[in-house]
């Protein structure tokens, strides 16, 4: 790939394609936003390397809109480079403020490949050869269990780590009361409720925040993707109290908040709240999960369509291989979730016409696929 406009990629031969991948949803507001174009050019010829230890007017810029947009009381923001970066922060801050060296994370729950957020991933491929590398108070709770979650949350746990909708396992989404019902037990427990909104943030489900459809306010929250519309970045946010338990020092970066990226994401959080672009997702995702529903209503071989706004999982009862390779024929890049999900993450700014083509495109595979594996 050479070239990107919204939701068009080009390849080096010149073909087009629609990008339902969105760099695994790190083009949340398209591929080179001209908002966010002008402002790495505008920022680069001002400084483009600024160290945390100085102060500079971009990231306090960046620093103030993000609390803007928080949740209620996230009002302290440490900028690093990615999603796992942000992760690694957060159960730091979380072990420092809480005393406590215990972790619940979910089964299914995808959080990084470094070692802090890798000991928080529960899938055994990610984990097998570092096994011996990896943190062992870590806790793991079948998504959407409340009687395991109950079991495994107590006064010695430092925090539990969630996303409000799972995205590498699947996009499954939590059975009705279950992020209240962890809530309540880290409120109960003196233990920390920790989001990672890394791929369901910034408008994807509808909501800026994924937690907002129900209602949930965590006390660390985890932000990245397409933050920065494509250059790398990972946001960490908390309550005040408890990211100040970190002293001088314990947790910086070298890279993290620099004047470039900084200018990058004020342009995309300006471009998600002016365009609307939750809600535009709310309306789209819903229009085309409508298409997507009806293609299963004919299908024998589609088990679910599940997802909220453009967050969307099309499980099948086999592997997605071929269609994700054939769909590149016709011009369209999926992604997978496992080995029978089909994943759409498109950008937000995707045309009504490129889903209706996308939904065609997938009609007509799943249909050809139908009839290769249990024929007419």
């Amino acid at each position: 790939m050479v070239e990107g406009k919204g939701a068009i990629l080009r390849d080096s031969r010149g073909r087009e394609y629609i990008d339902c991948m969105g760099a695994y949803g790190v083009s949340i507001i398209g591929h080179c936003h001209p908002r966010v174009v002008e402002a790495i050019k505008r920022q680069s010829e001002k400084l483009i390397a600024c160290h945390g230890s100085l102060y500079n007017e971009e990231r306090a810029k960046l620093v103030k809109k993000l609390i803007d947009v928080a949740p209620h009381g996230l009002e302290k923001v440490y900028l690093c480079n990615s999603g796992a970066e942000a992760i690694e922060c957060a159960l730091k801050v979380a072990s420092k403020y809480t005393g406590r060296k215990i972790f619940v994370s979910m089964v299914g729950g995808y959080h990084g490949k470094t070692l802090g957020a890798l000991s928080a991933t529960w899938n055994p491929k990610c984990r097998r050869a570092f096994n011996h590398l990896l943190y062992p108070n870590f806790k793991f709770v079948p998504y959407g269990n409340f009687q395991k979650a109950e079991e495994a949350i107590s006064d010695e746990v430092a925090a539990v780590l969630v996303e409000p909708i799972q995205g590498e396992s699947g996009i499954k989404i939590p059975p009705e009361g279950f992020l209240q019902h962890l809530r309540k037990l880290c409120d109960k427990h003196g233990s920390l409720l920790i989001m990672d909104e890394i791929q369901t943030g910034l408008g994807r489900t509808g909501r800026m925040w994924a937690s907002q459809h129900w209602g949930i306010t965590p006390d660390i929250m985890c932000v990245a993707k397409g933050i920065a519309g494509g250059i790398p970045m990972g946001v960490t946010l908390a309550r005040a109290e408890i990211m100040d338990s970190l002293k001088i020092g314990e947790h910086t970066t070298t890279f993290g908040g620099n004047p470039l990226a900084c200018a990058a994401a004020c342009a995309t959080l300006e471009v998600i709240i002016e365009e609307r672009l939750a809600d535009r997702a709310w309306r789209l995702g819903g229009e085309f999960k409508r298409k997507l529903l009806e293609i299963q209503s004919n299908s024998r071989i589609v088990r679910e369509v599940r997802g909220l706004g453009l967050m969307i999982g099309i499980e099948l009862r086999f592997d997605v291989y071929n269609i994700l390779m054939k769909a590149l024929d016709k011009s369209v890049i999926l992604l997978y979730s496992g080995k029978n999900v089909i994943r759409l993450l498109p950008p937000l700014v995707i045309e009504e016409e490129q889903l209706e083509k996308i939904a065609e495109v997938l009609e007509e595979l799943l249909r050809e696929e139908e009839r290769e594996r249990i024929g007419k």
